[in-house]
């Protein structure tokens, strides 16, 4: 029995020896393949921007619209009607999730009263706001000379471990964390309690805004045309322009849903939309060049598969004109995002 015992351990650990090297052969095997399977799903998604550039019925990016996930586009472009989420290729299979960066500003080209904004957005308190602005514009700036209440250099090489200031513009917008003032729950890593009903407000004391309506990586990327989208900005974000406050951007946002129509109706200028949300003409011509309907950068999400292994690519898109589809970056990571992950 003793014997039987032994030999059976033996048998399976041999078993599950086998078993490891059969996964792990499998798995080179397909980390071969996985490249050009997500280099085909890049090619996809660029097309589907070439084709939808191309529909002369619809000179605007919106939700609506195939390369967003919608299903609602008037296009009458034949191409876009065979689009697919989850394509099958050869040895394995992509799908694929397309967002616009113009939804979100440029935290590279913001202005001083635009981070303003987005601090009370975030619920900094006015006292400390400009303190943290400044060490934004200082991170930003090429120079070395501090902004009032700024900080450079000098101050983080005395954090342990000790780092200078970038100097240069953001690449990844996680390197706000490395920014004087600037917390993990202000970014976004953790989630702030979720406010009271408006309609309670004042019946439990809350005259002021909540304390967080948002996070910064909710309302800006680094990487975009400097432009925001009126057709898929948040209405956190329409708030970091002057002149808009939240019942104008609620506005603006039920009146490209069509709320008053039964069915979506996104802006063909950004004039029309400005004008619907009840501005009068002298604002809009004051703010509706910080504006745009068109989006030119969108970050592309990949889950690629072969034989039962996946892995997520990502990619950011810029659409120089309608034929062309520029790749500024693509990279993959071994684990996705979180779920309410805001710009790249």
């Amino acid at each position: 029995m003793i014997c039987i015992t032994v030999l059976s351990i033996l048998a399976a650990g041999f078993a599950y020896s086998m078993k490891v090297e059969t996964r792990l052969a499998r798995n080179a095997k397909a980390e071969a393949d996985f490249y050009p399977l997500a280099q085909s799903a890049v090619d996809y998604c660029k097309a589907v921007l070439v084709a939808s550039a191309a529909c002369p019925e619809e000179p605007f990016d919106a939700e609506t619209q195939v390369w967003a996930g919608g299903n609602l586009s008037s296009c009458s472009n034949s191409v876009l009607d065979f689009v697919q989420r989850t394509v099958d290729l050869g040895y394995g299979r992509f799908t694929w999730k397309m967002v616009d960066l113009e939804r979100y500003a440029n935290i590279n080209t913001a202005d001083p009263a635009l981070l303003e904004q987005a601090m009370r957005l975030v619920g900094v308190d006015d006292g400390d706001s400009g303190g943290i602005v400044a060490a934004i514009l200082d991170w930003i700036d090429p120079d070395q000379v501090p902004h009032v209440n700024g900080t450079e250099s000098d101050y983080y090489e005395s954090l342990t471990p000790p780092y200078r200031a970038k100097d240069g513009w953001i690449d990844d917008l996680s390197e706000l964390l490395l920014i004087r003032g600037i917390t993990p729950e202000m970014y976004g890593l953790e989630s702030a309690p979720p406010p009271p009903p408006p309609e309670l407000r004042d019946q439990i004391g809350f005259a002021a805004p909540p304390v967080q309506r948002a996070t910064l990586r909710q309302l800006f990327t680094p990487l975009s045309s400097g432009l925001i989208n009126l057709n898929t900005a948040s209405a956190e974000v329409l708030q970091l322009v002057p002149f808009i406050d939240e019942n104008v951007a609620q506005q603006i946002i039920q009146c490209r849903s069509g709320q008053n129509l039964g069915f979506p109706t996104p802006f063909r200028n950004p004039g029309e939309g400005l004008l619907c949300a009840g501005l009068n003409q002298a604002v809009v011509g004051m703010i509706q060049n910080r504006f745009t309907v068109r989006s030119t950068t969108f970050r592309v999400e990949i889950d690629a598969e072969i034989d039962g292994i996946h892995r997520q690519y990502y990619a950011v898109l810029r659409r120089n004109s309608p034929r062309d589809v520029q790749v500024l970056t693509f990279y993959w990571k071994l684990n996705k995002p979180a779920a309410n992950a805001g710009a790249y």
